[in-house]
């Protein structure tokens, strides 16, 4: 089955950087046609979407990290990033990498990561 595996958390002061990492093993199908994003969930908060990043390379980035992050990936590594900059406390959650195919013109992510987790200090 399809694995995610997310790498780069950790605890870093306001202000600073961190670069996830996110590695896709066994992916059956065609990774030209794979849509990824990255989520991330603070303690008693909903699940939020970060940046999504879609099979032509088009990035979409929440309001709140637009400027700050982003998104890129490797065909070749089948690898998933997050440049992460300019950190902010709000920014402290466990984050999630994920992926699927589009179906009815969004992207249903099936495969997701364990998590990783990230933790702003000021």
């Amino acid at each position: 089955q399809v694995q995610l595996v997310e790498s780069g958390g950790g605890s870093v002061q306001a202000g600073g950087s961190l670069r996830l990492s996110c590695q896709i093993s066994n992916q059956p199908y065609d990774w030209n046609f794979y849509c990824m994003g990255w989520f991330r969930q603070a303690p008693g908060q909903e699940r939020e979407g970060v940046a999504y990043i879609d099979t032509d390379g088009k990035k979409v980035y929440a309001d709140s990290v637009k400027g700050r992050f982003t998104i890129s990936k490797d065909r070749g590594k089948k690898a998933l990033y997050l440049q992460m900059n300019s950190l902010k406390v709000e920014d402290t959650a466990e984050y999630r990498c994920a992926a699927g195919y589009y179906v009815g013109g969004e992207c249903k992510y099936e495969d997701w990561g364990l998590g990783t987790q990230v933790t702003v200090s000021s």
